[in-house]
């Protein structure tokens, strides 16, 4: 079994059991976090078409492409506040290390989800 890349919901779910059916299209995240989670995943294994249908398109950039040159190494999700299924907002806050140009890093963003036609969706960074 392949951990999800996300680190899996439950934790050590498989990508099948966790962000597969999303990145698929086949199911949609209930949660912000789940959404956090997939587009974590997207990055990881460079699914641009799942980021670009995830992201608010009130927000969206032109370009949605994944940088061929980083690799996703690990996520931490840090805190979440609402983002559940009966809400319409919510907040996740993480950290993405990744590694780039064979130096390791890390993003660490506070992010904002918005339910739109009752689907969560990727706003951007929260404002603090």
């Amino acid at each position: 079994m392949n951990v999800c890349p996300c680190g899996g919901v439950p934790a050590g779910a498989s990508y099948e059991q966790c962000c597969g059916p999303a990145l698929a299209n086949d199911a949609w995240p209930e949660t912000a976090e789940a959404l956090m989670r997939s587009r974590y995943t997207a990055f990881a294994l460079g699914a641009e078409d799942h980021l670009f249908r995830t992201w608010h398109p009130g927000t969206r950039p032109a370009d949605t492409t994944v940088d061929p040159d980083t690799r996703w190494a690990g996520l931490q999700v840090d805190s979440v506040a609402a983002g559940g299924p009966e809400d319409e907002h919510g907040i996740v806050e993480f950290t993405a290390h990744h590694v780039t140009a064979g130096r390791p890093g890390s993003m660490h963003e506070i992010s904002e989800f918005a339910r739109r036609a009752g689907r969560w969706m990727y706003v951007g960074p929260a404002a603090c």
